[in-house]
Order: structure tokens, then C-alpha cells, then sequence
């Protein structure tokens, strides 16, 4: 998701460089969301590892 993330912002900014200023607002607003929805899904995975006592169980 993050990688998808990084796309849309370098698909915007070279879309912006050759002037299709709309398919570029449209592509960094995407960028955006999922940047957003990346940060909000990494910091529910920590707070439900921090919550069930998280890390790898190791048999001895």
C-alpha cells in the first residue's frame, strides 16, 4: 500500500511536469488517501500487538 502510495505521488508530480495539472491532482489526492489509510492500518497493527502481548513465541 505504501508502494502504491509513492506511485500515485510520482505519477502526480511528473503529470504535473508535463502539464496535465488535472490528472495530477487527481493522482496526489490518491497518493494522499492511501498514505492515510497506510499510517491508520500501521498503527492499529501496533496497538493490537502492544494489546495481545505481540512478538514471535520461541520454543526452546
Amino acid at each position: 500500500m505504501l508502494r502504491a502510495a509513492i506511485t500515485f505521488f510520482v505519477l502526480g508530480l511528473v503529470a504535473m511536469l508535463f502539464g496535465a495539472y488535472g490528472i495530477a491532482g487527481v493522482s496526489i489526492e490518491v497518493g494522499k488517501v492511501l498514505l492515510m489509510v497506510f499510517i491508520v492500518l500501521a498503527i492499529l497493527t501496533f496497538v493490537v500487538g502492544l494489546i495481545r502481548g505481540g512478538g514471535s513465541k520461541r520454543i526452546p
